[in-house]
């Protein structure tokens, strides 16, 4: 009986193909630096270096690069820019916050 290594199971290795005179590429190829020292599965990260090596040869651009990349990042970051779920901010002048808050003033006074 020999011991083969499974199929799905396949080595694969990281790629050092880092410019780092390049700094979009840089930053690109520290994203995926850090995708693939979170995972352990070899399919991702044989999906991590597809998308890097077609970065690397200018067949995608750093947007969609980081658009792929960004489910297997681990954490929100290609949620973080989304503009989709931003919670609306309302503000008010302070003449009016100070009108408000004078008959609500009035108000509690009368009520007692």
């Amino acid at each position: 009986m020999s011991q083969e290594p499974d199929a799905g199971k396949a080595n694969v290795e990281k790629l050092l193909i880092d410019r780092s005179s390049d700094f979009r590429f840089h930053a690109a190829y520290l994203a995926y630096s850090e995708a693939w020292d979170k995972t352990s599965l070899p399919e991702v990260k044989a999906q991590l270096n597809q998308i890097i090596t077609l970065l690397s040869k200018d067949e995608i651009d750093t947007e969609a690069f980081y658009r792929q990349i960004g489910q297997y990042r681990g954490d929100a970051n290609s949620e973080r820019y989304s503009f989709g779920s931003r919670t609306r901010i309302e503000t008010t002048r302070k003449k009016d916050w100070r009108k408000k808050e004078a008959k609500s003033a009035r108000e509690s006074r009368h009520r007692r």
